[in-house]
């Protein structure tokens, strides 16, 4: 019976996945050659096409990961695999709890080596064909090669922790997986700016004394500390631009790509700061916290429900039934029962974003952020026309059209979009 309830499951949501993704691309398909008329000056209609292009060429990619994804999942469920990979183990490893580390370790990395074509090919071949690559194939491997390692170096022991408590802390092993879960989660958060971003890029601190200064009287007019503000060297690998904040408490840290440094103005790049403060000053850190923990709390409650039911490892494929194959297993389905949701999730962070945007029109120039998106969207080919129930289900952030007008409302301001 859960073997036809999953099925269920996976057809509807790969066929609402694969019918949004044909949404998208046909809404920006149409309206390739019509720049809205709210970007018309400051966006060219060169530049519009170049981004529908640019969009359509990464949605086609994400056709084919979509294909890969979905016969993957039905292979290592329905067809076995999973049960094949776990069996593997038992002709080298004897002790239970090792054996079930090894096989979480080689199911992730069957998965990652699933997506690396794809993720190839959107690197060299979409990228480059851009104008965005800047990464050299060697530099690709040398990445993957350390996010592999420190992968291992940190989550080999958290699988450990994780199966150990499983099996030894009885009917209430999942509050004691969450505690873990999240208490792994802050440590991540306090460590990664000092200790796992300096693996993969440089970061110096702003050498720009005028711009340093002036970041610095917005810092203290938003009552924000920080361990500093530095600059990473983004142009290694891509020309996008972006700015962020990381970091928990001492260990928080502003940074900006070396590449939005020469996309924006002094005046915008203080306009976009406030953006991103106003995430910090508005909790919306601490409330996704916050909502990660109630979500992990609720779906480790569910996991242990599921383990302890046959018909979950019958249902799916599976003989055998140990923590190591329940994890696998819950981890491996929960996406396609989970992804109705998904438009919640981005409808909480638009409306972040939205708040944000408020945050930074009260404590910069409202106007200097509304040029500094349409320079931004404008440089990183950014479509300004995605399908209405495509940006419904997926963006984080608020349509461009929407974002832009709604930051012409605050405080009176009707700045204009530009292109300087």
């Amino acid at each position: 019976m859960f073997t036809k309830i999953f099925l269920a499951a996976f057809i509807l949501t790969y066929g609402l996945r694969l019918w949004l993704a044909l949404r998208q691309m046909r809404h920006v398909w149409l309206n390739r050659d019509a720049v809205p008329e709210a970007f018309a000056e400051a966006i060219g209609a060169e530049d519009h096409r170049k981004a529908a292009d640019y969009t359509l060429a990464k949605m086609r990619a994400g056709l084919v990961q979509l294909g890969i994804e979905g016969a993957l999942l039905l292979a290592l469920t329905l067809g076995g695999g999973l049960q094949a990979l776990y069996d593997l183990g038992g002709a080298w490893l004897d002790n239970e709890l090792t054996r079930g580390v090894a096989f979480l370790l080689a199911l992730f990395a069957l998965l990652a080596a699933a997506e690396l074509p794809v993720g190839l090919y959107r690197q060299f071949r979409i990228e480059a064909r851009f104008g965005f690559n800047r990464q050299t194939l060697a530099g690709f491997f040398a990445d993957l090669a350390k996010q592999s390692l420190l992968g291992l170096a940190v989550g080999a022991p958290l699988l450990f922790a994780v199966l150990w408590l499983m099996g030894a802390m009885g009917s209430a092993w999942w509050l004691y997986v969450w505690a873990t879960w999240m208490g792994f989660n802050l440590l991540m958060l306090a460590v990664y700016p000092t200790l796992i971003a300096p693996l993969f890029n440089k970061f110096t601190p702003l050498d720009d004394a005028s711009l340093r200064s002036r970041i610095e009287r917005l810092l203290a007019r938003c009552g924000f500390s920080s361990q500093g503000v530095y600059v990473m060297d983004g142009s290694r690998r891509s020309s996008h631009g972006n700015a962020y904040f990381t970091g928990l408490g001492r260990s928080k840290r502003i940074v900006f790509f070396d590449t939005l440094l020469k996309q924006l103005s002094a005046d915008q790049i203080e306009a976009v700061l406030a953006h991103e403060l106003g995430h910090f000053r508005l909790r919306h850190v601490a409330k996704r916290i916050g909502l990660l923990a109630a979500l992990s709390l609720a779906l480790l409650f569910v996991l242990a429900g599921l383990k302890a039911a046959p018909w979950f490892y019958a249902g799916l494929g599976v003989a055998v039934e140990t923590d190591a194959t329940a994890l696998a297993l819950f981890f491996l389905v929960l996406p396609v029962f989970a992804f109705p949701l998904t438009p919640l999730m981005s409808l909480y962070s638009r409306r972040h974003e939205f708040e944000a945007d408020a945050y930074a029109a009260a404590h910069a120039d409202a106007g200097q952020l509304v040029s500094a998106l349409v320079r931004l969207y404008r440089d990183n080919a950014t479509t300004l026309t995605p399908d209405p129930v495509y940006s419904l289900f997926y963006d984080s952030h608020p349509k461009a059209v929407e974002r832009i007008a709604r930051l012409q409302t605050h405080n009176g301001t009707l700045a204009q979009p530009s292109g300087a």
